[in-house]
């Protein structure tokens, strides 16, 4: 089987490694502004330009209708949407997805520092084709029946995949 370069790979690996780090660093239970903070610095650290709390401007019809609020833009080519709830809302993806549709940016993941860590993966080409999802979460291809879209969700790599993940290492 050939392998398919992912869009904005190395970005969102480098993101996706300092997400693990965080939460490895910190456990489950603080606040969503506290794992924001450890991860800009961590992201920081490794490099990457970080913009908090990013406004984007929704327009209809050349007339501005609404400003959305970023949790963090990284090297001005991913948005990065955090959620540190018990259970993660099914309505997270989609919010990443709008934010991909405002910015016409093509990536974005969503870090859920729950429980369990995970990470989803949303890539929008700008088609007005059916955006691809991946979910941590699941291992089929299914469609989202409460959606007007179908969404595409597979297996996502952890923590302990070196291919996509890079291990935080504690002394």
């Amino acid at each position: 089987m050939q392998r398919r370069d992912l869009v904005e790979e190395k970005l969102t690996h480098s993101v996706i490694g300092a997400f693990y780090e965080v939460y490895n660093t910190l456990g489950f239970g603080f606040l969503e502004h506290v794992y924001r903070g450890a991860l800009e610095m961590e992201l920081r650290a490794r490099g990457h330009q970080v913009g908090r709390e990013v406004g984007v401007v929704v327009l209809y019809k050349g007339v501005e209708v609404a400003v959305q609020r970023i949790d963090m833009l990284v090297d001005e080519k991913l948005i990065v949407e955090v959620k540190s709830t018990l259970d993660l809302h099914a309505a997270a993806q989609r919010q990443l997805y709008s934010y991909l549709r405002a910015t016409r940016l093509q990536v974005g993941l969503l870090l859920h520092f729950g429980f369990e860590p995970r990470f989803y993966r949303a890539v929008e080409l700008h088609t007005r084709q059916t955006p691809q999802m991946k979910s941590c979460t699941d291992a089929t291809d299914e469609t989202d029946a409460t959606d007007r879209s179908s969404v595409r969700t597979t297996r996502c790599p952890t923590s302990r995949d070196d291919d996509f993940v890079e291990r935080a290492q504690k002394s």
